[in-house]
């Protein structure tokens, strides 16, 4: 395994799944049972998790105990884990043991206040009540928030705006468009390849299409749903997603001050980025990858190159993203 997938798959609290078969109290879905292993989920908070084994041998990570010392500024405002923590009541605390558990610091602290809103407590029930009812949910537990940790707020430098997660088996981790391996490159993903090597002909197209070295350099593959039914696209779409990464998107316009680059493919993605303060970031839209439109202006909308020649004279020549996996 390597280590950009071990650091996504640190540790998470049950999101449910094959395993629960009856109904059962919230704090059963975040309670287990065997043997701990330590680890670490972020820059600076140390877990502990315990692994239990799921059909289809899949892993959940469930936490344990979470050990909270640590403190994050952001801007100007001190960010107290515990203290937020404390301050949840019972019923809200199991509901967010996810976030708690798994959710990079630089993220947690800007979203603590957003995720106590009623309509992303309602999601997080009605995430509870697939899982309840057997559904098998997509990205497993430990992958839903890996694009925080790989991508922490004060790092992101691009966002590129996803849809709905894979929803095939061995597909969905957390980052919009990449797959883990040895799933093949998704029709949509293998045109951002094409465009890539018509940017730069140089750029070898991959066997796979394992996006974290472009998440670990501060691209944020952000998809708009985190969840997914599995087999079924779009099924979780209207409970609540839309809302918390409009949310995520608004904050990195805002946090990010010297400017980032905002990536936009299809329409959708287009009209949530149509607020984006353009006196300080830059936005570059074109037709989604898909194989239904990207040949009306994809394949030669040349954002990877743009992106770079953006991020070096904000930011010097260092600043550019290495798109090569």
């Amino acid at each position: 395994m390597s280590a950009a997938i071990a650091k996504r798959k640190a540790s998470a609290p049950a999101l449910g799944g094959d395993a629960v078969k009856k109904t059962r109290p919230l704090t059963a879905f975040f309670s287990p049972k065997p043997a701990t292993i330590s680890t670490e989920v972020t820059r600076t908070v140390s877990k502990e998790i315990t692994v239990t084994s799921q059909k289809d041998s899949d892993v959940q990570l469930v936490a344990k105990s979470v050990t909270l010392e640590s403190k994050v500024q952001l801007g100007t405002v001190l960010f107290d884990k515990q203290k937020w923590i404390s301050s949840l009541i019972p019923e809200h605390r199991d509901l967010l043991q996810l976030e708690i558990s798994t959710m990079d610091e630089s993220w947690l602290a800007a979203l603590s206040s957003e995720m106590t809103q009623p309509y992303f407590l309602n999601l997080k029930r009605f995430l509870v009540q697939e899982h309840r009812s057997n559904q098998k949910i997509l990205p497993l537990a430990p992958d839903v928030y890996s694009w925080s940790r790989l991508t922490p707020l004060d790092k992101v430098k691009v966002v590129v705006i996803g849809q709905d997660p894979y929803h095939n088996i061995n597909q969905a981790h957390g980052l919009a468009f990449s797959v883990m391996p040895p799933t093949p490159t998704p029709p949509s993903l293998r045109n951002i390849f094409i465009a890539l090597k018509n940017d730069y002909p140089d750029f070898e197209i991959p066997k796979t299409g394992l996006l974290t070295k472009w998440a670990e350099q501060g691209v944020l593959l952000l998809n708009t749903c985190l969840t997914v039914r599995a087999h079924n696209a779009n099924s979780h779409a209207g409970k609540g997603w839309e809302q918390f990464t409009e949310k995520i998107i608004s904050i990195v316009a805002e946090r990010r001050k010297s400017g980032v680059v905002f990536l936009a493919w299809g329409n959708p993605a287009g009209k949530r980025v149509d607020k984006i303060n353009k006196s300080v970031h830059i936005v570059l839209k074109s037709v989604h990858p898909s194989p239904l439109s990207a040949s009306r202006g994809f394949f030669d909308c040349g954002h990877f190159q743009k992106t770079n020649k953006w991020l070096k004279e904000r930011y010097g020549e260092d600043a550019h993203i290495d798109w090569r996996l």
